[in-house]
């Protein structure tokens, strides 16, 4: 997850490049094993993370519903942190996991390749965006380099896309960061939003790029909240560098990876 977002690649390009290769990574070990880790640690490391000063937290992983994590998401939105987390991926969850599901947590699904929704994602009203899921290569350990599917891709690459809008717009608190997201996303799937993409697939050139008429509103953070009119939260596809935010959380739990 951590070479989605910010790998900086190598000599005469070769290696991973990220989505945000310029992006600090403060990296949070939760997860302990190949079988998982503790919801309280978890919620332990998102705590932490914004005691850090983290802007983006991603959460590549699907959790118990325990008070604890949900009380840190909430703690992490009011804090004007960027909480990015991955559906879950089917045949095992079937609906929007835990914490992809809490309000104001940008849930993201997967697309395959030829960008339609992916199999392997989980699907639900909770949705918000989608990205890429199938057949990813990435860093893995030991200096290699490793291909897999499923929605912490997904979660991972969206969650660079944050990155790069916070450092392009450093004032723009969290709530229009994802408001800027969900409105330049490429709509897929029955018109408007829906349960396998949310509002679309992100779209970083739009998402950086794209003149937004002010919101009528008060800005709120928030899964299944339309973009634009009521002042709420609600491609060409290009691997673009360049970012500095203040840090980023990544749970480095990775499903079907080959």
């Amino acid at each position: 997850m951590a070479g989605l977002i910010a790998g900086r690649g190598l000599p005469g390009g070769g290696g991973v490049l990220g989505i945000a290769p310029k992006a600090t990574i403060l990296p949070v070990q939760t997860i302990h094993s190949e079988f998982g880790g503790s919801p309280e640690n978890l919620a332990a490391g998102i705590e932490w993370a914004v005691s850090q000063g983290a802007r983006v937290i991603c959460i590549a992983a699907v959790t118990s519903e325990y008070p604890e994590v949900k009380n840190a998401v909430e703690a992490a939105v009011r804090a004007d942190v960027v909480v990015v987390a991955g559906v879950g991926n089917a045949p095992e969850d079937k609906r929007v996991g835990f914490p992809a599901k809490v309000p104001g947590v940008v849930a993201v699904a997967g697309t395959g390749k030829d960008g339609t929704h992916a199999a392997v994602s989980a699907t639900g009203p909770e949705v918000v965006l989608a990205a890429p899921a199938v057949d990813i290569v990435s860093t893995g350990a030991f200096g290699r380099y490793v291909t897999g599917d499923g929605t912490s891709n997904a979660t991972a690459i969206v969650a660079g896309v944050v990155a790069l809008v916070r450092a392009r717009y450093p004032n723009l608190p969290a709530a229009e960061v994802v408001r800027r997201l969900t409105a330049t996303a490429t709509d897929r799937g029955r018109p408007g939003r829906d349960d396998e993409y949310g509002y679309g697939v992100v779209n970083p050139v739009a998402a950086l790029t794209a003149t937004l008429p002010e919101p009528t509103g008060a800005a709120s953070g928030g899964a299944g909240r339309r973009p634009g009119r009521d002042g709420a939260v609600g491609p060409g596809w290009l691997v673009l560098g360049g970012g500095v935010v203040a840090g980023m959380v990544v749970w480095l739990l990775r499903r079907r990876t080959r």
